[in-house]
């Protein structure tokens, strides 16, 4: 095994820790089913009293069966480990963490942060924690449905079950709220909070413009092709990235030459090579790091 391999499998580690916190922390203690395996488990645990972590893992062990038969090995020994570790780390902690509020909305809040860290580590590590993502995966092999609609089902399902169970509607609204915050923390983790800009200006004076952006600004930029519609004339459009805080020196710089411009701004979540973040690629035959060009 590779060292990042090892790398990989410690930040695994790190996200099936941060989500078995959300869940013993807050979530389990009040009552929170938000969907997926664990929802349905926090369900049974307050039917039954049976363990979540354990049921976690008996209701993993078919999923894992129907995943082999139906999709073979690809999901990995990842899946197998994220699986386990989870429901081990679930029932670990329920005897010593803490659990800080009963407060419901802070429960779900605070809950679908810790859970939407964890599995966003996971993900990004190339792991899985099995349940509804394998389930919804096995069930696209029979139905052909958009994975993501069946995991929306799935988690709906859970959600209308813990309510009727817990008669409390309430609860199943909290619950939702859990489920958005958990899937906008994952989309976070995964994809980054440093914002930058992507410019494309259109103008007359884009060798002007364009001057500006690569001496002045020290930035680099593209000339896309375009036509205008309306006028029926070819031009060029200027492409550019920068970071939030130069937006305002462009806006500026660009308005100088052409008053005229027109500007379009957008959101990037993550941008990679000079300039900004380096990325790195790694060769699976070599192990060997590159800069990727």
């Amino acid at each position: 095994m590779s060292w990042k391999n090892i790398w990989e499998f410690v930040w695994v580690t790190i996200g099936v820790i941060f989500t078995a916190l959300g869940l013993d922390m807050f979530l389990i203690p009040n009552k929170i089913a938000a969907g997926g395996v664990s929802g349905i488990a926090t369900i049974i645990h307050y039917v039954t009293g049976s363990p979540v972590g354990l049921t976690m893992l008996a209701l993993n062990v078919p999923l894992f069966i129907m995943g082999i038969y139906r999709l073979g090995l690809t999901f990995g020994f990842r899946s197998l480990y994220g699986t386990l570790s989870l429901s081990v780390v679930v029932d670990f902690f329920e005897v010593f963490v803490p659990v800080p509020t009963r407060e419901p909305l802070l429960a779900a809040l605070f809950g679908g942060v810790l859970v939407g860290l964890g599995l966003g580590l996971v993900f990004k590590y190339r792991g899985t924690t099995g349940g509804t993502d394998l389930a919804a995966a096995v069930l696209r092999t029979y139905t052909g449905v958009n994975i993501g609609q069946l995991l929306f089902l799935v988690d709906a399902t859970v959600v209308l079950a813990a309510g009727l169970v817990f008669n409390s509607w309430e609860l199943a609204l909290y619950a939702l709220i859990t489920i958005f915050v958990t899937a906008w923390m994952i989309d976070l983790v995964q994809e980054g909070i440093n914002y930058t800009k992507a410019f494309y200006i259109f103008s007359d004076r884009t060798e002007e413009i364009a001057l500006k952006v690569l001496h002045d600004l020290g930035r680099g930029a593209t000339a896309l092709k375009a036509r205008g519609l309306f006028t029926g004339s070819d031009r060029e459009v200027i492409l550019t990235v920068v970071n939030r805080s130069e937006v305002g020196r462009l806006k500026e710089m660009v308005f100088q030459v052409d008053p005229d411009a027109f500007i379009i701004i957008a959101d990037i979540r993550e941008v990679l090579g000079e300039g900004f973040k380096e990325a790195v690629v790694s060769s699976q035959e070599t192990g060997v790091r590159r800069r990727k060009t």
